[in-house]
C-alpha cells in the first residue's frame, strides 16, 4: 500500500504550534547582555522553542529517511539476461524434449509429467541409422509428433542413451539431439552393463514422469503404439504388474558358450519365468520400488532380462504373458514384431522395419480387429 506523508509546514512557530503568551512575558524584560556562558537558567519559553526546533529537525530527518527507503523499494530491479536454455534434469539424467519445450514455449519443467506410459527405446551411439528408420516408420519423427502421440494415446516416447567421454561421438550425437529433441539421457556411461543401464533408466523415468507404466523397448523392433496403449489401458486388479513375453531357458554355465551366466551357481539348471528383454512393461508401483532402492542392494546378473525377472520375483508382482508383444510377423493383433529365435530383434533391422511399415497389415490395419462372423 502506498505510504502517505504529511506535507512539511513552514518553520514558523505560529503555524506549527499555537503559542499563548504568559503574563510574565507581558512584563518588561531586562536588557540582553551577550556572554560566553549563560549566567542563569534559560527561560521556559526558550526551552520550549529549542525542543520544538529539535523535534522539527528529527521529524525532517525521519521523513527524508522514509522517503529514501520507499524510493529504493519501488525502484525496479535491474533486468537479468534470460537464460540461454532451460534444462530438465534429474541428477545427470536429462530429458531433451522437455528441455526443448521449456526453452521454446510456456512449459513447466518442475513437475513429473503425467502420462499413461513412458516408452524408453534403448539405443546406442552407433545406431543413428536405426533411429532414422524408426523415425521414418512408427516412432514420432519430431517434437510435435511426440506431443501428438502423447495426447492421442498417453504414450511418451524417448530414445534412451548414456554418455561417453569420446568428444567426437558426443558431438555427433548432440547434432542429432539438436535436430530431433527426442532423447532421454541417463546417468551411465555408454558401455555399462545392461542391468545397471536399465536400473538407471527406471530411476530417471520415474523421477521425470508420473506414469501408470514404464516401458522398455529395443530399437530393433516394429511397434504399434495404438495397440500398446490399448493393452496398457485395460483394467487390472493387480497394482504390481509385469507385462511381456514370458519365457524360461537353461542356464549356461560354460564360459566358452554364448549367454554364459557368471552367477550360474545361484540359479540352478533353468532360469525362472521372466519377460523377454526386447519389450516389457512395469507398473508404477513396481518402478517406484526400484527407484527408491539402493543400487548395491539389488543383485545384478549378467543379462538384463534375467536381472529384471529376479527383481520381479522378489517384489511379488503379477506376471502377465502377452504373445502379441513378440510376434515374428504382423497380424491383426500384433503389438510388436521381431524375431526372438534368430536375432533377438530384427535381422537387418533398418531394412526390415521399413519393409514391415510398407505392409498394410503392419501399419494401416485397425487397432483392434473388427468382429467378423465366420462363414460356413
Amino acid at each position: 500500500m502506498p505510504l502517505h506523508h504529511p506535507k512539511h509546514r513552514h518553520h514558523h512557530d505560529e503555524d506549527v504550534l499555537p503559542y499563548h503568551r504568559s503574563d510574565d512575558e507581558a512584563k518588561p524584560r531586562r536588557p540582553y547582555a551577550p556572554s560566553s556562558f549563560p549566567t542563569s537558567p534559560a527561560s521556559p519559553a526558550s526551552a520550549h522553542r529549542f525542543l520544538f526546533l529539535f523535534a522539527v529537525v528529527c521529524l525532517l530527518l525521519a521523513v527524508a529517511s522514509l522517503a529514501f527507503a520507499v524510493s529504493v523499494i519501488r525502484r525496479p530491479a535491474p533486468l537479468q539476461p534470460p537464460p540461454t536454455s532451460v534444462v530438465f534434469r534429474c541428477g545427470r539424467a536429462e530429458d531433451s524434449l522437455r528441455s526443448f519445450l521449456a526453452s521454446s514455449q510456456n512449459y513447466s519443467t518442475g513437475d513429473r509429467e503425467k502420462v499413461l506410459a513412458v516408452v524408453g527405446v534403448h539405443t546406442e551411439l552407433g545406431s543413428a541409422a536405426l533411429r532414422a528408420a524408426l523415425r521414418a516408420t512408427w516412432f514420432p519423427p519430431n517434437p510435435e509428433g511426440i506431443v501428438s502421440v502423447e495426447h492421442r494415446f498417453g504414450l511418451s516416447f524417448r530414445f534412451v542413451i548414456g554418455r561417453t567421454n569420446d568428444k567426437e561421438k558426443m558431438a555427433d550425437l548432440q547434432k542429432e539431439v539438436d535436430l530431433y529433441h527426442d532423447f532421454l539421457f541417463i546417468d551411465v556411461e555408454e558401455g555399462t552393463k545392461s542391468p545397471q543401464k536399465m536400473l538407471a533408466y527406471f530411476k530417471a523415468a520415474y523421477d521425470m514422469f508420473d506414469a501408470e507404466f514404464y516401458i522398455k523397448a529395443d530399437d530393433a523392433i516394429y511397434l504399434r503404439p495404438d495397440r500398446l496403449a490399448a493393452l496398457l489401458a485395460k483394467d487390472r486388479p493387480h497394482h504390481r504388474t509385469y507385462i511381456g513375453c514370458m519365457k524360461k531357458g537353461p542356464v549356461v554355465s560354460d564360459p566358452n558358450m554364448k549367454w554364459y551366466e557368471s552367477s550360474w551357481g545361484l540359479l540352478g539348471n533353468e532360469y525362472f519365468m521372466h519377460a523377454s528383454g526386447s519389450l516389457y512393461a512395469l507398473s508404477s508401483e513396481v518402478v517406484g520400488g526400484l527407484a527408491t532402492a539402493k543400487n548395491d542392494s539389488l543383485r545384478m546378473f549378467d543379462y538384463e532380462d534375467v536381472t529384471i525377472g529376479s527383481w520381479m520375483l522378489a517384489m511379488n508382482v503379477k506376471h502377465e504373458d502377452n504373445r502379441a508383444m513378440c510376434d515374428s510377423t504382423c497380424t491383426p493383433t500384433s503389438i510388436a514384431v521381431w524375431d526372438s529365435k534368430t536375432c533377438s530383434g530384427s535381422c537387418n533391422p533398418v531394412g526390415k522395419i521399413k519393409e514391415l511399415h510398407n505392409t498394410t497389415l503392419c501399419s494401416k490395419s485397425p487397432t483392434l480387429p473388427p468382429d467378423v462372423e465366420e462363414e460356413e
